[in-house]
This record gives C-alpha cells, structure tokens and sequence, in this order.
C-alpha cells in the first residue's frame, strides 16, 4: 500500500488522539469525512494501523521506577531463546521487551513501584531462571517517548 500526504496526515492525526470523531479527524486532514473513513480501513486491513490504545501514566498507576535489563541467555538455542522470552513478556512488571543481537540476548523494559522492586525482579525472577547467564541493569532516570511515528519518504509498505 503506498501511503501519500493523506494518509499521513490522518496517521499523524490519530497518533495526536485516536478517539475524536471521524467527523474531527477529517476536518483536521482536510479531506472528506467519507475519505477519511475509507483511508483509516484501509490502513487498518494493510497492517499500517494495527490498533488504538490508552497511554498510560507509570507514576499514577504506582509504578514510577523504570530499568532497563540487559539479560544473556545460554545456551543460546531457539526452544530456549523463544521460551524465555515468552515467560519475561508475560511478567506483570515487564512493559517492554526486545530481542537484541551482541553481548545480550534481551532488553527487558520493566516499570515497578520502587527500587526494591527492582532488586526483586532482578534477584527472584532473572537469575532463578538456569538459562539466564547475565544481567546488567541500567536505571532509568527518564523516558521520553515519541508520540509520532510518520512513514519513511519514499517507502512503500509490503502486503
């Protein structure tokens, strides 16, 4: 699907507030109500948009400290990559989770109410786990996110 200057500006539009009206999102595209209907189901079935969420705020929901683990897993065999990884997204104070090639196998993105939590998640999750051969934490002092995401010039999206 190739995506032109109005599907970026309904992208851009939705990713500023995904629950104003159509009616609101086309007006601030500048096209039709109806074209912009269309576009957004268009986005939607190719992939492009793959859902609309609740930003949530981590300090209100008590869960202010953020660490980023890096975490080394051996031996480095797919069952046991794949496994871990399923089990470390499942974790209620994991909110992140990549795979990463180098010296560690994992990133993990956690969010807890304290540093203790912290020292926990590390101590009685992470390392009581065989397959877990390293970690290294990094605190994080602050995340700033990107709220937008525009498409790349000039890329076009697989089918």
């Amino acid at each position: 699907m190739d995506i032109d200057s109005i599907d970026q500006a309904l992208l851009r539009e939705l990713q500023d507030d995904a629950r104003q009206t159509n009616r609101e999102l086309a007006s601030k595209a500048g096209v039709s109500p109806s074209t912009s209907l269309e576009r957004v189901r268009s986005m939607r079935e190719n992939g492009i948009i793959t859902g609309y969420h609740a930003a949530v705020d981590l300090e209100a929901v008590g869960r202010p400290v953020q660490a980023l683990i890096s975490v080394r897993i051996r031996p480095p065999a797919r069952p046991i990559i794949e496994g871990f990884r399923e089990w470390a997204a499942r974790l209620p104070e994991t909110i992140g989770l990549f795979v990463t090639s180098g010296s560690h196998d994992f990133l993990i993105h956690i969010a807890v109410p304290d540093i203790n939590g912290v020292y926990a998640f590390v101590i009685d999750r992470l390392t009581e786990r065989r397959e877990v051969a390293d970690v290294h934490t990094t605190m994080v002092y602050e995340h700033v996110r990107s709220r937008r995401i525009d498409p790349a010039d000039g890329r076009r999206r697989p089918r």
